[in-house]
């Protein structure tokens, strides 16, 4: 077997030769080649090694293997996101920290999407791909359905996560937000992505609880509306096979509309469905207590369901988007206030009787801290997408105080939540190694999100009276050069809080090792007696 793979080797070698040779002058494709080729030699050195090794036929257990992979991924990659938004938090405070190297690598340009696309994407998918690995499983009461395929799903979509890193870095993005990656890769990640709902779906349908949990419904709302979102927004024709240059089947303000109907369904369905699945799950098992209402959970799943996917609009005001569309958005945004509430409300009210468990849970209090950054970031959306202020709010500051308050309070929160639930479990720990330094991660990242937030609200509303001021001839008074050096003060505080929040997740990455290394194993769940359990 050793013969195949020294031709494999070989072959992916002379592969590499004839791209560099010909195509060097698109630098993102020649990157993206080489690591695909040594993704594809490690794959098959594995594959061929475990060739003939006894295949395992003991099913009783969970599949956690890959949900421990899923944990580690996750905090890793979210301290890889959080730095390099301080570092670009820090270049737009001090521009002279705005490097040019190679290939203009170091610039705020080139590591803008990196940042959006780590933190969103690489630490807040693998968040979204263990837990829900995890929650199926237990609600289920089976092992994970596709036997190995969940390791497909966990290593394709890291996979992509390095591909599209090191496209942004050497220049290589089709130009929209949320949705940077070129052509092929998201070829790729549509494949991993039809895996992720087949093993999820597939370990729905073989559950031993007749009851499917809500949970599940806001995972598979998420899996299967991503995936429609990103086939339509990601229609293109590849210029070259041997490129990542691609035009867009749609263009003008019909491309400006999908994109947006992508963009703000990227927050909806990612960013809020995927993670509302985490605190239908997550926070009663951390309070100790059954869901507030579960008719309520039902009525929130629908309701948002239903109503999310027509807000997108509100992204377009005052541009060539026809006023009724606009108009349509923001109703629906509006509305969307409702259904939103109500999700807050169930989960806060989870902990009636509970509450007490606030003063002496630190890990309690960071999902209820996301639960109330959850409910203040759903007020403020559909309050901005009213048209008299997002006339003040749009291109400003504010809506990055916005969506940093829902990010870091909302997802980053209730992800490091279900971090430290999950560490001790999936390790066979105790518990954590230090609740202390849960208390300081907790408050450093608070204190954090409000540095930051307040002062983009502070920056974004100075910006916006700023950009609207005229004499008394109606010509402007200031410049846009006067306005980001009046933004400079806000810029550090926002600088600030970022570090603060990159510090608390140091402490949880060096308290969930030291969980996992420091203390005494417990027996083993599995999926037999995994209700009585769990």
């Amino acid at each position: 077997m050793w013969d195949y793979l020294k031709l494999i080797v070989l072959g992916m070698i002379a592969v590499l030769a004839a791209i560099a040779a010909n195509y060097a002058r698109d630098p993102a494709y020649l990157a993206n080649a080489i690591t695909i080729a040594l993704a594809a030699v490690i794959t098959f050195v594995v594959v061929l090694r475990r060739v003939g090794e006894p295949v395992r036929t003991d099913r009783t257990e969970y599949f956690d293997s890959v949900v421990r992979a899923g944990v580690i991924a996750t905090a890793f990659w979210g301290v890889i996101g959080f730095l390099v938004g301080v570092v670009i938090a820090l270049q737009l405070a001090f521009p002279w920290l705005n490097f040019e190297l190679l290939q203009g690598i170091g610039n705020f340009g080139r590591l803008r999407p990196l940042h959006t696309s780590a933190v969103i994407f690489a630490f807040g998918g693998n968040a979204l791909i263990a837990t829900a690995f995890y929650v199926v499983q237990r609600t289920s009461a089976v092992r994970l359905w596709g036997g190995g395929l969940g390791w497909f799903v966990f290593w394709g979509y890291n996979l992509f996560i390095v591909l599209a890193a090191s496209s942004y870095l050497l220049g290589g993005t089709q130009g929209k937000e949320y949705a940077e990656p070129v052509w092929y890769l998201d070829i790729w990640l549509t494949i991993v992505w039809v895996m992720f709902f087949l093993v999820y779906a597939g370990t729905v349908i073989n559950r031993r609880e007749p009851h499917i949990y809500v949970a599940n419904w806001f995972y598979l709302a998420f899996i299967l509306t991503i995936a429609m979102l990103h086939l339509v927004n990601n229609m293109a024709v590849p210029v070259s096979i041997f490129g990542s240059a691609a035009v867009q089947v749609t263009s003008g303000v019909q491309d400006a509309m999908i994109q947006w109907w992508y963009g703000h369904n990227a927050v909806g369905f990612f960013l809020t469905a995927g993670f509302l699945g985490m605190m239908y799950y997550f926070v009663p098992k951390q309070a100790d207590r059954p869901v507030y209402s579960y008719k309520l959970s039902i009525i929130h799943f629908w309701a948002l369901i239903f109503l999310y996917i027509w807000a997108g609009p509100h992204h377009l005001h005052y541009t060539a988007l026809p006023e009724w569309a606009a108009t349509l958005g923001m109703v629906f945004s509006i509305i969307l206030w409702m259904p939103s509430w109500g999700g807050m409300i169930n989960g806060l009210m989870t902990l009636s009787g509970a509450w007490d468990k606030l003063r002496t849970d630190p890990v309690l209090r960071m999902m209820v801290a996301a639960i109330a950054f959850y409910g203040m970031a759903t007020f403020e959306g559909p309050m901005m997408s009213i048209k008299a202020v997002n006339s003040l709010s749009h291109y400003t500051d504010w809506t990055i105080g916005h969506v940093h308050s829902g990010a870091l309070g909302w997802n980053g929160m209730i992800t490091f939540g279900a971090l430290y639930y999950l560490t001790p479990k999936l390790w066979n720990r105790d518990g954590l190694y230090s609740l202390s330094a849960v208390s300081w991660h907790f408050w450093l990242a608070t204190i954090g999100i409000v540095l930051y937030a307040s002062s983009m609200w502070v920056s974004g509303i100075m910006e916006g009276l700023m950009w609207r001021e005229v004499d008394a001839n109606g010509f402007l008074v200031n410049a846009f050069a006067d306005t980001v050096a009046a933004k400079k003060p806000m810029n550090i505080v926002r600088a600030l809080g970022g570090a603060m929040y990159l510090l608390g997740a140091l402490i949880m990455c060096w308290n969930l090792w030291m969980t996992v290394r420091g203390q005494t194993a417990r027996a083993p769940v599995n999926a037999n007696n995994a209700i009585a359990a769990e």
